[in-house]
C-alpha cells in the first residue's frame, strides 16, 4: 500500500465508536476510564482555585476567568463520575467545549508563558479524540491547537517578552500539541487495522468482521449476510499439502472480494470459513449468493479444484416493514445454520435461511 493509498484509508476509516465502547465495558475498563476522565476534570477545577489571586492567575479575586474554570472542572467532573458513558455526539460536544475552554481561559492568564503552558492540555482532548473518534476530528482538534498556539506565542511576543522565547514557545508547543497526535493517531490505526485482518488473506477477521457488519447493517436498509465453508477442504491439505491449501485460501479470498465489489464486507472467520455481508433486497440474495458460489468453484490456476456450501440469511424492511431489524450476530447466526444445512445437503449449494423477523411491539 503506497502512502497515498494509506492515509486516504486512514482519513476514511470509521471509527465504531459503539463498538469501542462496548469492548471496553466488556473487559471492565470503561469504568476506569471515567474515573480518570472526571480526575482530570477534578484537576482542572483545583487548579484554577489555587491560581486565583496569584501572580500568574486571571485579573479578580477570584475573578471571572477562575470561577469559570472551577465550575467547568466540576461539572465535568461530575459529568463523567456520575452519568453513562456519553453518545457519540456528546462526546465530540464534550471535547470541543473543553477545547475552546482551555484557549480562552489560558488566554486570560496575566503572565503569557503560563498561560502559553496551558496549551498542553489540548494533548489531553487529543488524546481522546485519536482513539475514540475518526481522523477528521482529530483534524480540526489540531486546527484549533494550531490557533492556539499562534495566539499564545503572538500574545507573547506582542507582551513585551523575547521574540526568541516566543518562537521557542511556539515551536515546543507544536512539537507537542500539533504534530505528535496525528502521528500517534495514524499509527494507532495501522496497528488496529493489522489486528482486524487476516494474515493470510488479508481479509476481515472474525473480530474485523465484528467491528464492519455493524456499521453495515446500521447503514443499509437491506442486508444479506453469506457464510461460506469450502467443501472437503480437508482432502485438498492431505492430498496436495498445506502450503497448496493456503494457496486455495488465498485465491479464493480474492476472487469474492473481488467480486463481492466494494460495499460488501469480506471476511475470512474460521480455517476454510468465510462470510460476505452485502447490502441488496432480498429479492437479489438468492441469485448473488449463486453468483458467488459459482464464482469460488471457476477452474482454478492449480489442479486443486474447491467448491463451496453456502447459507445466505436476509433482512429486507421493504418485506417486513413493521419488524424491528435483527443484530448482526442474529443474522450470522441464521446463515451460519442455513450454510451447515447445505454442507448437510452434499455441499455445493446455496441455502436460504426463512429470517423469522422478531415480533413487533404491537403484535
Amino acid at each position: 500500500m503506497n502512502d497515498g493509498r494509506t492515509l486516504r484509508a486512514w482519513w476514511n476509516d470509521p471509527v465504531d465508536y459503539r463498538w469501542l465502547v462496548h469492548t471496553l465495558r466488556a473487559r471492565s475498563a470503561l469504568t476506569p476510564l471515567k474515573i480518570l476522565m472526571g480526575i482530570a476534570g477534578a484537576a482542572i477545577a483545583v487548579m484554577g482555585a489555587e491560581i486565583a489571586g496569584t501572580p500568574v492567575g486571571p485579573p479578580g479575586h477570584p475573578g471571572i476567568a477562575s470561577t469559570v474554570g472551577v465550575l467547568s472542572g466540576s461539572l465535568w467532573a461530575v459529568r463523567w463520575w456520575l452519568f453513562p458513558w456519553p453518545s457519540r455526539v456528546e462526546s465530540l460536544v464534550l471535547i470541543g467545549c473543553a477545547d475552546v475552554l482551555f484557549t480562552i481561559e489560558f488566554l486570560q492568564v496575566p503572565d503569557r508563558l503560563f498561560g502559553a503552558m496551558g496549551a498542553v492540555l489540548l494533548v489531553v482532548t487529543g488524546s481522546y479524540l485519536s482513539f475514540f473518534h475518526s481522523a477528521p476530528a482529530l483534524i480540526v482538534h489540531s486546527a484549533w491547537s494550531l490557533l492556539s498556539v499562534v495566539v499564545f506565542s503572538v500574545r507573547i511576543a506582542t507582551g513585551g517578552g523575547d521574540v526568541r522565547l516566543a518562537v521557542a514557545v511556539a515551536l515546543l508547543l507544536l512539537a507537542s500539541v500539533v504534530s505528535a497526535l496525528p502521528a500517534f493517531k495514524i499509527l494507532y490505526w495501522l496497528l488496529r487495522a493489522e489486528s482486524l485482518l487476516d494474515p493470510l488473506t488479508e481479509l476481515f477477521n472474525r473480530r474485523g468482521l465484528e467491528t464492519r457488519l455493524p456499521q453495515l447493517v446500521d447503514r443499509d436498509s437491506a442486508i444479506s449476510v453469506m457464510c461460506f465453508d469450502l467443501d472437503r477442504f480437508k482432502n485438498i491439505n492431505d492430498t496436495w499439502g498445506h502450503r497448496i491449501g493456503d494457496l486455495v485460501l488465498v485465491r479464493t479470498a480474492r476472487r469474492l472480494r473481488e467480486a463481492a465489489g466494494d460495499t460488501a464486507v469480506v471476511a475470512r472467520t474460521g480455517g476454510e470459513e468465510f462470510v460476505v455481508a452485502v447490502p441488496i433486497p432480498a429479492g437479489s440474495a438468492l441469485a448473488e449468493a449463486e453468483r458467488l458460489c459459482r464464482v469460488v468453484a471457476e477452474p482454478p490456476e492449480s489442479t486443486a479444484t474447491v467448491t463451496a456450501s453456502v447459507g445466505v440469511a436476509v433482512f429486507d424492511p421493504a418485506q417486513y416493514p413493521r419488524c424491528t431489524r435483527p443484530t448482526p450476530d442474529r443474522l450470522l447466526q441464521c446463515a451460519d445454520a442455513a450454510m451447515y444445512r447445505a454442507k448437510q445437503s452434499g455441499g455445493n449449494l446455496v441455502v436460504l435461511d426463512n429470517l423469522t423477523p422478531p415480533r413487533t411491539r404491537d403484535e
